[in-house]
Formats: structure tokens, C-alpha cells, sequence
């Protein structure tokens, strides 16, 4: 029996199975109808590797990436099937019409679904392109200013997004100020003030920003969630968890949303609601950014799922890798945005043009636990390009030597003291310290300019804290402040006179 089926095996035939463009083709629709956005985009990448000039293909693709807010993605596939492919195909000027409405880039909208009609007067997409024109105000081309205008302020907002990412907030603060004043409903520029704000430390215009848009446009998912990362940091408690809760309870249909949800989440320490949102979406195809990917790693490895968390930072280390510094289950608090504390930051903060924030910058260095990797990060500033002030400083915080000989009044290190005394009691209450000390070093530049001595330094830093509180409308008074201080009113006035008067 055997050897008869021994022999009957080699009379076979073996016809190898070799997968088709139409093979992947029809396994990615398949995916697609089932809302699987990751198989479908995979299936279809390799049918098009496989049949590259099918725009049956590449359009199918479009569509996908379109599903997953990939809209640059979808726009060059469709642009290079009427380019290059089958300009025939005049349904892609209705999906690029969508995209672009997506965006936000309505002239660009209405121009693709106006050349749809035009194109394609019995078109399948013809009811469709015109209620888009209709959603975006125009049927013809007299609102097309409003549009572009439009445009502008979306441009803005993204301008200043970047300046906050970068920590540039007093740029950010200007930019966003104006488009408030420009646009008074155009929500987005409020909520990004309210942060721009925050970070500065400017707390209580920030929360006003916020009380005004949720007056008067209740439920706006991320000025909550804005509202919640106030309170964590302000670390609020009671209200957070009230808000956190209600949260909870959202069920956001855009993607953006719900990866503001779940990075909110994430932020807040609500590590299972996070990764719920945030691996959802990249379920659905989402394909995010540095950040989207910080807060999926955090949340997937304290809910376990570590395969998930590496991935994810593998993925961040991959996207910008100057922001895979510090894995976040390895670090031992959440770092406050507010103090301009992480690599990218400082070494921006060495490179300013005011020298009071390159001493905070060189401050920060001090109380890192990362000094040898900073100062030979591959962006920090060269020795040569230092102040005097800023070698010292720098000479002090790394225990070098040379400090006695340059520094022998000890006048830099006693600033740097009065400097730890600020940032630590402010780090215990939760409260930024990187606006009272950069106060406080432009203080210290001018008492060094005088020759101001710095005898009482909890006296002293009581002074740089009455003045920086006064500078921020903040009404904290002489009486609270000498108190919390250990010290009298009177020393307290004295130094603030001072200070003052040494630093005009």
C-alpha cells in the first residue's frame, strides 16, 4: 500500500499557487467590508507593489487611507491616478473633494467637487458632491473668500500648535490672542490658548479661556479634556475624578476625538480607558504621531500588555527619535509640560536669546538625572558659544573644579540655591516652576550686574516669589507668603525692597 501510494505521489503534478494584484485585490475589499482598516490596507499596499499601474488599485487604497484619517496619504495616491494612471477616473476628484473638506481645506473642497460635476455629469457621486458643496457653503463662487479665509485660521491653528509642541508659548500666546479676537467661535484657537496659557503658567487666564468656551459651547470634548489635564497637574483631585467619570461616559466617533480621549486618559493615570481608545483606533488603521504613540506604549504596559507597549515605542523611536529618550513605565513621575523639562526643550532653552532662560536651561541640567546624556545630547549648545555667567553656572552644576577659582564670592552657586529652594517647593505643590524661575534668574542677572549680596536666601527667594506673583496678577499677600517662608513681614519687605531696588 505503501508503495503504491509512494508511486502515485511522484506522477503528481505540483502547481505552485503564486498570489495575483487581483488575488490581494480582492482579499483587502473583503477586509474593507469588514471594517478590518489594517488587513485591508495591507492587502491592497501588496496588490499595488504587484500591479502598480492598476488604478482600480490605487484608488481602492486611496479610500482606505481616507477611512483611516490618512488624508495626505489618500491625496498622492489619488493625484498620481488622474496624473499618471487613468485620468478617466473623475470619481478621484470627488474622494480628493472629501479629504480636503476633512482638512479643512474648503477652497480646495469645492474646487475638486465642482470639476466632478463638471467632469461627470451622470456620475455616481453626483447627489454626494453636491450636498458637499452645500455642507462647505458654496454652490457657486461667491463665498470662495470666506473659504480661503477659512483656511488661513486653520493654517494658524497649525502654526501654533507647533510653536506650543516646540515651547515657544509666548509666540503661540500672540498668534492665538489674535485668532481668538478675529474668530470669537472659531473653538479650536480657544482651547489651544487656554494651553498656551497653561504652560506659561498664566493658570487662572487659562481656566478663564475654558469657562468661556464651555459656557458657550457646552460639551466640547477637548476643552475637557483640557480642563482635566489642568486639574492633574494643579493636581485638583476630587474634580478630576468628577470629571474623569463623566468622561468616561463619552463615546467620541472621530478618530482625532477619541485619541484626545485616550492620550487624557493615559495623562491621568485611567491606563485601561486609555488603551482601549488609543489601540482602537490603531485597530481601525489610525497611523499616528510621536505623541499618539508615547501615550499607546504607557498605556498598554500598565494594563499588561507589554508586546503592545514595545511596539508602540519602537514605532515612537522610528517616528522621532529625539522624544524616545525615556520610556514611560521607566520613568518616576509624568514630566510637566509646563517646565520645559524634556531634551528637546532645553536644549532649545540653552540656545534662547534671553540669558535668563539659558540659566534655566543649565538649571534644569542640574536637577536631571540624565546630566552626561544632555550635555553630550548632539544639540547641545558648544562651550565656545557660553557666556562667562553661563560657564560658571554650568562649571558649578557639574562640580567641576574650576568653580573656586572663577566663582570665589560663591555667587553663582548661591543663586543656583535660591533657585533649588523655588523649584522644589513649587514641584511639592504641583505648580510650574519654569516662569517664577526664569523671573528669578532675570532678578538674579540684575543683582549680580549690583553686586547685591545674597545673605537670607530663604528671605531672598521669598522676595522673587512676592515679585514674580505680582508680575502675574496673582494677589497672594506679603502676610501668607512671609509665613509659608518661616520668616517676618517685615524681612520680607526688606528683601522685596531690595530686589527691587538692585534690580531696576
Amino acid at each position: 500500500m505503501f508503495k503504491e501510494s509512494k508511486a502515485l505521489y511522484k506522477k503528481a503534478k505540483i502547481f505552485p499557487f503564486i498570489p495575483t494584484g487581483e488575488y490581494y485585490f480582492n482579499k483587502g475589499i473583503k477586509a474593507y467590508d469588514r471594517f478590518d482598516i489594517n488587513k485591508a490596507k495591507k492587502y491592497l499596499k501588496r496588490a499595488l507593489e504587484l500591479e502598480p499601474h492598476e488604478p482600480m488599485i490605487a484608488c481602492q487604497l486611496a479610500l482606505v487611507h481616507t477611512e483611516a484619517a490618512e488624508y495626505a496619504e489618500s491625496n498622492k495616491l489619488l493625484y498620481e491616478v488622474l496624473n499618471e494612471l487613468d485620468d478617466r477616473m473623475t470619481e478621484c476628484h470627488y474622494f480628493l473633494a472629501n479629504n480636503f473638506a476633512y482638512l479643512g481645506l474648503f477652497t480646495d473642497a469645492y474646487k475638486h467637487a465642482r470639476l466632478y460635476l463638471d467632469l461627470d455629469q451622470t456620475g455616481e457621486f453626483q447627489e454626494d458632491a453636491e450636498e458637499l458643496l452645500e455642507l462647505i457653503g458654496l454652490e457657486d463662487d461667491e463665498n470662495i473668500d470666506d473659504l480661503t479665509e477659512q483656511e488661513e485660521i486653520i493654517n494658524q491653528q497649525d502654526t501654533a500648535r507647533k510653536l506650543l509642541e516646540s515651547g515657544d508659548f509666548a509666540n503661540a500666546i500672540e498668534m492665538l490672542e489674535k485668532a481668538v479676537e478675529d474668530h470669537p467661535e472659531f473653538w479650536p484657537a480657544h482651547n489651544n490658548l487656554a494651553l498656551a496659557y497653561f504652560y506659561e503658567g498664566k493658570t487662572e487666564k487659562a481656566a478663564g479661556v475654558l469657562e468661556n468656551v464651555l459656557e458657550k459651547n457646552p460639551g466640547n470634548l477637548h476643552a475637557l479634556c483640557n480642563l482635566a489635564v489642568f486639574l492633574y497637574y494643579e493636581r485638583q483631585t476630587e474634580q478630576l475624578e468628577t470629571l474623569l467619570t463623566a468622561l468616561d461616559k463619552v463615546q467620541p466617533l472621530l478618530f482625532e476625538q477619541r485619541y484626545k480621549l485616550g492620550a487624557t486618559f493615559a495623562l491621568t493615570g485611567k491606563y485601561d480607558q486609555a488603551y482601549f481608545w488609543l489601540r482602537q483606533i490603531q485597530k481601525y488603521g489610525f497611523d499616528g504621531d510621536a505623541g499618539y504613540y508615547y501615550w499607546l506604549a504607557k498605556s498598554a504596559y500598565f494594563t499588561g500588555n507589554e508586546k503592545v507597549a514595545h511596539q508602540a515605542w519602537k514605532q515612537l523611536s522610528k517616528i522621532n527619535p529625539e522624544k524616545a529618550v525615556v520610556e514611560p513605565w521607566s520613568e518616576k513621575e509624568q514630566p510637566d509640560p509646563r517646565n520645559g523639562e524634556d531634551d528637546v526643550a532645553i536644549m532649545k532653552m540653552l540656545r534662547s536669546d534671553r540669558l535668563e532662560e539659558r540659566l534655566y536651561g543649565i538649571f534644569l541640567i542640574s536637577v536631571s538625572g540624565r546630566q552626561q546624556e544632555l550635555i553630550t545630547h548632539s544639540e547641545f549648545k558648544p562651550l565656545d558659544d557660553f557666556s562667562l555667567t553661563e560657564k560658571i553656572y554650568l562649571a558649578h552644576i557639574l562640580h567641576s573644579g574650576k568653580k573656586e577659582k572663577i566663582d570665589p564670592d560663591g555667587f553663582v552657586e548661591k543663586g543656583h540655591e535660591i533657585a533649588l529652594l523655588l523649584f522644589n517647593r513649587y514641584k511639592a505643590h504641583g505648580m510650574p516652576t519654569r516662569p517664577l524661575l526664569i523671573t528669578w534668574f532675570s532678578i538674579f542677572l540684575k543683582a549680580l550686574k549690583s553686586g547685591t549680596a545674597f545673605t537670607n536666601k530663604s528671605a531672598i527667594a521669598a522676595a522673587a516669589e512676592y515679585i514674580w506673583l505680582r508680575q502675574s496678577n496673582n494677589k497672594k499677600t506679603q502676610k501668607i507668603l512671609a509665613e509659608e517662608y518661616g520668616i517676618s513681614q517685615s524681612t520680607l519687605r526688606k528683601y522685596i525692597r531690595l530686589l527691587e531696588l538692585h534690580s531696576d
